[in-house]
């Protein structure tokens, strides 16, 4: 994959060479070429996924702004959401279902051979295809008018820092970003630099480095574990997945901010959140308005009563686990979160009757322990590959926490790798805004830069791996 090499760069210089060079008109042009050739060195073969659901939605849109029928209007956005969901239907969840229902099928007597189909999922069809199907429904509910320059709107649909894994923008707010000219100004470089070194540093130091430990882990057979090995490899997947996650949105808004475009922050330091919902409101926030937006309040929110607000919460986190990913373990995750919102729901309503006081400080902490592990619980079953083997490893944590040498190994190769993350992260969760770092003297930024780079060049790791949502 491009993003992951050397070729990257090279890519972004040629580009970046050219376009300062040029003016609006011709800099969303080069940068719709670029970020086509970005993708088609992935597989060309599937920039017609991207152009088709272009042109669909940006066909449906202008129908959309100029209809006045409400049937019309409604008849319009289905068959927009249905090509769109359709596409990622067939590439993403086809092979999951059919075998599934012939396995029910034949579990009843009814045998019946479903054709099987070998399907390349493409990269980041879930992103783009809710980042289209975002504009089409603003466009529905008049909160967008609809944009008439067909290469503006391709390039929001395929804007290469963020078109294969986020963050998921709105039309709303990067859409005036492409049509309107870019002003640069003169803290961007160095802002785009903080978000692409620190990216670089919780992909390449942290999260490949502790791939080794996960992987390790969840390839050896249960019966071969300790409930200790599980919990620290655990906690090890907890870091890797949020730096490689986070890392590559990090990147994102560190290239967009150095072509003159601000993309949405993504992570908020989502391990200090006390509740789940103030977790979903740090963790993967573009996806979570989302769901927030075009399926829990149109489903009725917290509108109609308790019962019927507990099953939105169930369903969004049930289609949140789907939308990961074809597995009975996302649908696992996505349930559980969903319990979880529920239940602190129920219990945080009976405590703010109680009590309106805020918690002190040693109450806060360890209500951030119990959500780490609360969290921690939900990426067993995310990184497991099967139920069965997730449901083993939480018996073998909650019966058999023996310290052995390879755990303490693992430990130590934990506080090795994630230690130097987490003391940024407290440090940055005490400070009134997120990029406090940018305002300090250019002597403290460019020491912790030196260290940052350091660390990443003394300490690489051995195999790099792919960026984890590349696959959803």
């Amino acid at each position: 994959m491009l993003f992951n090499s050397y070729a990257f760069w090279m890519f972004y210089a040629v580009v970046a060479a050219v376009y300062f060079r040029v003016g609006h008109r011709a800099q969303n042009r080069l940068l719709l070429a670029a970020s086509y050739f970005f993708y088609g060195c992935w597989d060309w073969r599937f920039l017609g996924l991207i152009v088709v659901s272009t042109l669909v939605d940006f066909w449906v849109a202008l129908e959309l702004d100029r209809c006045a029928n409400p049937r019309l209007r409604r008849g319009w956005l289905l068959g927009s959401i249905a090509t769109n969901l359709g596409l990622l239907a067939f590439f993403k969840y086809y092979g999951f279902f059919s075998q599934e229902l012939g396995r029910l099928l034949g579990a009843v007597g009814l045998p019946v051979l479903l054709p099987s189909l070998d399907i390349v999922l493409p990269v980041g069809i879930s992103f783009y295809t809710f980042q289209t199907m975002s504009y089409t429904i603003d466009v529905y509910r008049r909160q967008l008018p609809a944009v008439r320059n067909l290469p503006d709107f391709a390039l929001y649909v395929a804007f290469f820092p963020q078109l294969v894994a986020g963050p998921i923008e709105r039309a709303t707010r990067l859409l005036p970003q492409v049509v309107q000219p870019r002003r640069h100004h003169p803290g961007d470089f160095a802002e785009g630099l903080f978000h692409v070194l620190t990216g670089l540093f919780k992909k390449v130091f942290v999260a490949d480095t502790l791939a080794m430990v996960v992987n390790a882990l969840f390839a050896t057979p249960t019966s071969e574990l300790t409930g200790t090995e599980v919990l620290i490899g655990v906690y090890a997947f907890a870091f890797q997945i949020y730096g490689d996650f986070s890392g590559y949105s990090s990147i994102a808004r560190g290239v967009a901010k150095w072509l003159g475009f601000d993309l949405m922050e993504n992570f908020r330091r989502p391990y200090f959140a006390e509740t789940p919902s103030e977790f979903w409101q740090r963790w993967h926030i573009s996806l979570s308005q989302w769901l927030r937006d075009y399926l829990y309040i149109p489903l009725g929110g917290n509108r109609g009563g308790t019962l019927l607000t507990y099953r939105n919460l169930l369903l969004t986190m049930l289609l949140g686990g789907l939308w990961h990913g074809a597995a009975w373990t996302f649908l696992a995750w996505g349930a559980y979160h969903g319990l979880l919102l529920c239940l602190f729901r129920f219990f945080e309503q009976r405590r703010s009757r109680l009590s309106a006081t805020t918690s002190p400080e040693p109450i806060r902490f360890l209500r951030r322990v119990l959500m780490f592990h609360l969290v921690c619980v939900g990426w067993l079953l995310f990184r497991a590959e099967s139920l069965t083997q997730a449901a083993a490893m939480l018996t073998l944590v909650a019966t058999d926490l023996t310290l052995t040498p390879v755990a303490i190994t693992m430990l130590g190769m934990l506080a090795f790798y994630a230690g130097p993350l987490l003391v940024l992260e407290v440090w940055l969760e005490q400070q009134p805004a997120s990029n406090e770092l940018l305002q300090r003297h250019w002597a403290v930024r460019a020491a912790v830069y030196a260290a940052l780079v350091q660390l990443m060049l003394l300490f690489p790791p051995v195999t790099p791996s792919q960026f984890i949502y590349f696959q959803f």
